[in-house]
């Protein structure tokens, strides 16, 4: 078969329709169309669908793969590999990064879990009773507030609320990354629907604070269009969710959020 319809297409790479479509807009998989109005894909889009997903396991931006495929369709390799090998060296320090934060964010719920477990003192709570976090300057009382994104410092504000609401995961991928939300969220002790998302509360565990902060960025890298915040409180953990209205159906599957 030299051409393949769109659900023809979604069928043999496992890539929903929907991110399809996305794709064609995003200018990273070319379609005609037939007479009658129908996309029609020549027969290297499966492969060209290969390597975008490829780019997304790397963490690559949109942009960044759109570039790379100007290039690949020039058809020389090692020039593909020229242009990866600057953008895979940024990922490596992102995630280096990202690493040492979540580890010191480990490290803090840590800390903060033997002080609350030893013995209590006498009385009320004071300023060294171990209910009250604060950062290493005694001037910066409060709670640790991490904030996860792939987003570049310095972005926009909001810049979830101008994505495009699609998912670049395959069906089983989607179904497999929907049960493990689901089996999180199912150890909230407290949520709260508010405007645009959710908020849910946990146990302040070290081991659920790194488990929520990984599956978090992971989201943000196929789902541009979610908004985490992980924010660290005495004896409690908070994951505030946001995401566009026409993501409302995804909120409610992942995280039960009410439409």
């Amino acid at each position: 078969m030299s051409t393949l319809r769109i659900s023809q297409l979604a069928e043999r790479s496992g890539v929903p329709a929907s991110t399809l479509r996305f794709y064609e807009t995003a200018g990273l998989l070319p379609a005609e169309r037939t007479s009658s109005g129908y996309r029609q894909y020549g027969p290297d889009a499966v492969e060209r669908l290969a390597f975008i997903s490829s780019g997304k396991l790397l963490g690559l931006a949109l942009e960044d793969i759109r570039d790379l495929l100007d290039v690949r369709d020039a058809g020389v390799c090692a020039a593909v590999r020229a242009r990866m090998v600057p953008l895979v060296a940024d990922r490596i320090a992102d995630a280096d990064r990202r690493s040492a934060e979540l580890a010191a964010f480990s490290a803090r719920l840590a800390d903060v879990h033997r002080q609350l477990s030893g013995p209590a003192p006498s009385g009320g709570c004071g300023p060294d009773c171990g209910c009250t976090t604060a950062e290493d300057q005694p001037s910066a009382p409060g709670p640790v507030m991490v904030e996860l994104s792939t987003r570049p410092r310095g972005a926009a504000d909001e810049p979830w609320r101008e994505a495009p609401v699609a998912c670049t995961l395959g069906g089983a991928e989607l179904g497999e990354r929907t049960a493990q939300w689901q089996a999180l969220v199912t150890q909230a002790t407290n949520r709260e629907e508010i405007a645009d998302g959710i908020r849910l509360t946990f146990p302040s565990t070290p081991e659920l604070a790194a488990e929520l902060a990984a599956l978090a960025a992971a989201e943000q890298d196929c789902c541009a269009f979610f908004d985490f915040t992980l924010s660290l409180a005495p004896a409690r953990l908070t994951l505030t969710v946001r995401a566009p209205e026409a993501a409302n159906s995804l909120l409610a599957d992942l995280f039960g959020v009410t439409v």
